[in-house]
């Protein structure tokens, strides 16, 4: 199950408290203070970790704690620093302070780390506090507190093509013909849930990363559907790929108005989304009159159309090659920062 939001709260470790004691030696008289500072409280951390898909672990778990230091001890020994918190994230995750309704950083790259929640300072032992007019000082410091946060964690997946289109239009028979992804397929609307990422391997040792999203409808942005609550996941890709279905009797509606309503989904989402470079694939011309309505939809809309069929498997390797190259031609120039809607807070726990 796909999880793509989570909130959570996380606090750093307290510091340690310093230590007030005195040295204690046969045949050392006047021992003064030898108090150690506390140690620092563990920070906790987010790393972009690759293997991880989902926020699930963070939507059952809330409260992230990390480690206190330990207090100061004699013998001017510092107590231990607690021990850091790693939080692993999928890569894609932005982070926001949701206080503040800020965005703390976007994991956008495998490894990624950053610092969510500082530890607090370890206090300082009496040792410190010595001087020639003060020598037995009984002062210390308490640790210091540690930073603490209400987070919400929003997963964006990170693909090169994302893959749009009205339900049943082919999409998941298209991503399980270009890549090892097994989704569900079946004959009814709204089959895909959730995304789902597929991997296409050409030859030469060529491959590029597809998302498909379920199906939108006209009325998707006003929640009409499955709304647009998955459009997020394809903000970060280079390409779209709009399939049409130019070939079933029972499509929703004809190809030219399917083209154009989901057009107009991605324009009330965002306008950075409508204007990302657009292939148009028409899907099923397996079946009769599909290739000359695909013809016609070119046409209408004023672009090239990719005849294909997701079934036989008919133009697939041509779309898939046209797909490459256009990821390759968008890669020369670095993508635009996605544009980080904030969606509506999700209710506390």
């Amino acid at each position: 199950m796909l999880v793509d939001q989570a909130e959570i709260y996380v606090r750093g470790g307290k510091g340690g408290d310093g230590c007030v004691s005195f040295r204690r030696e046969r045949f050392v008289p006047k021992g003064g203070p030898d108090g150690g500072d506390g140690g620092d409280g563990g920070c906790i951390y987010a790393v972009a970790t690759p293997g991880v898909d989902t926020l699930l672990d963070f939507k059952g778990r809330h409260h992230w704690i990390a480690q206190s230091g330990r207090p100061g001890m004699g013998k001017n020994m510092t107590g231990p620093k607690g021990e850091d918190l790693t939080l692993k994230l999928p890569v894609g995750t932005l982070i926001y302070d949701r206080d503040a309704d800020i965005l703390i950083k976007d994991l956008s790259a495998v490894n990624q780390l950053v610092c969510i929640a500082k530890g607090g300072k370890g206090g300082r032992g009496n040792a410190r506090f010595a001087r020639p007019d003060h020598q037995t000082p009984r002062e210390y410091e308490p640790g210091m507190p540690a930073e603490e946060r209400l987070l919400r964690l929003e997963l964006k997946l990170i693909a090169d093509v994302g893959i749009v289109g009205l339900p049943n239009t082919g999409k998941s028979t298209l991503l399980s013909r270009l890549s090892k992804a097994r989704p569900k397929i079946a004959e009814y609307p709204f089959t895909t849930l959730q995304p789902q990422l597929g991997i296409a391997e050409l030859s030469g040792h060529r491959r590029f990363v597809l998302a498909d999203i379920p199906g939108l409808i006209e009325g998707a942005h006003e929640g009409a559907g499955l709304g647009d609550a998955f459009l997020k996941h394809i903000e970060r890709t280079r390409v779209i790929l709009h399939l049409v279905d130019v070939g079933s009797e029972l499509a929703a509606m004809p190809p030219v108005d399917a083209y154009h309503a989901v057009r107009a989904e991605l324009g009330q989402y965002t306008m950075e989304l409508a204007a990302k470079e657009e292939i148009v694939a028409g899907n099923k011309i397996d079946l009769t009159g599909g290739e000359e309505a695909a013809r016609k939809l070119a046409q209408a809309i004023g672009k090239d159309v990719l005849p294909i069929s997701a079934i036989s498997g008919k133009g697939v390797n041509k779309l898939a090659e046209v797909l490459w190259g256009v990821v390759q031609r968008t890669k020369q120039t670095p993508l635009p920062e996605a544009p980080l809607r904030h969606p509506p807070h999700l209710e506390r726990s």
